[in-house]
């Protein structure tokens, strides 16, 4: 992860950590943090705690964004300082959902924009001039347009890849194909690095192929404390327990210290951990898939 990072990420990129949220790379985010990156533009669908901690740590000068919070417990107390008031140095660009994944679209497709209603009498277009309405070619009909977003780096938790970087995802999905069809450079973290024989047997699973990554991270528990599907489990104890903390900067900052610069990295994290967070997200129990037999070639 530190040879990735300080190879593919550079001072005022854009960088998108994507994962809804499920696969959301904190040992990324963290790695950013501890190399002391600045200036960057964070991208996301859904900024919640990985970002409320890098920009936290002061990496970050723009957010564009479809919604944020600390899911089920409230708000991102770090963006909320930098953002609100006339002190505010955190510059905002927000959109819909939709609108974000219409962006990732038409950056991943090349296009100059990608058509939507859902702008249609909303007040998200005077909020954000980067919405544009345009007349259908077709008729009178006005729709809304909103431009590619190509962000200069990627970052895909997945549970697992070859060394080629061909990558496989199961469970809940996001924007990470988008993403990273969008960028123009390409960091997938994975569970597991498997051999090219365990991607063929299982083909339709390949979210995005090597061609496209430029870094393959063995990252176990990369994602923590958001979830891999069949790996571990959501750690809602910790976003719960994340609210105080980001509430008060000395506390943020503390915690900064002693769980990422303090660090060598993931490992060194669950490490600090201990087993009884590891038994807490440890699946239930197995849950395989039904069997597919794809056929053999003749």
């Amino acid at each position: 992860m530190r040879d990735a990072v300080a190879t593919l990420v550079r001072d005022g990129d854009s960088v998108a950590i994507e994962g809804f949220t499920h696969l959301i790379c904190f040992a990324a985010g963290h790695e950013i943090i501890r190399q002391r990156r600045r200036d960057l533009t964070l991208v996301r669908m859904t900024p919640d705690v990985i970002y409320d901690q890098m920009i936290g740590a002061g990496v970050a000068s723009k957010l564009v964004f479809s919604w944020l919070g600390n899911p089920g417990v409230g708000s991102l107390h770090a963006v909320r300082r930098v953002s609100e008031g006339p002190e505010a140095t955190l510059e905002l660009e927000e959109y819909s959902h939709y609108g974000m994944v219409g962006r990732y679209l038409a950056g991943a497709t090349r296009l100059p924009f990608y058509p939507l209603r859902s702008y249609y009498e909303t007040d998200l277009p005077a909020a954000n001039p980067r919405i544009k309405p345009l007349t259908s070619p077709y008729g009178n009909e006005q729709v809304y347009v909103v431009p590619p977003l190509n962000p200069d780096v990627a970052i895909v938790h997945a549970q697992r890849a070859d060394a080629s970087g061909d990558t496989q995802i199961w469970g809940l999905t996001g924007t990470q194909k988008e993403a990273a069809f969008a960028a123009e450079r390409v960091i997938v973290v994975v569970e597991e690095l498997v051999d090219e024989s365990v991607i063929r047997a299982d083909p339709n699973r390949t979210v995005i192929p090597g061609l496209i990554v430029d870094a393959v991270v063995v990252e176990p528990y990369g994602a923590h404390p958001s979830y891999a599907q069949g790996h571990y489990d959501r750690d809602n104890a910790f976003y719960v327990g994340w609210d105080p903390i980001s509430r008060d900067a000395a506390l943020l900052e503390g915690w900064l210290d002693e769980w990422v610069h303090g660090l060598a990295g993931r490992s060194e994290y669950m490490d600090k951990l201990g087993p009884e967070v590891r038994a807490r997200i440890a699946p239930s129990g197995p849950a395989p898939a039904g069997p597919i037999d794809y056929g053999a070639y003749r």
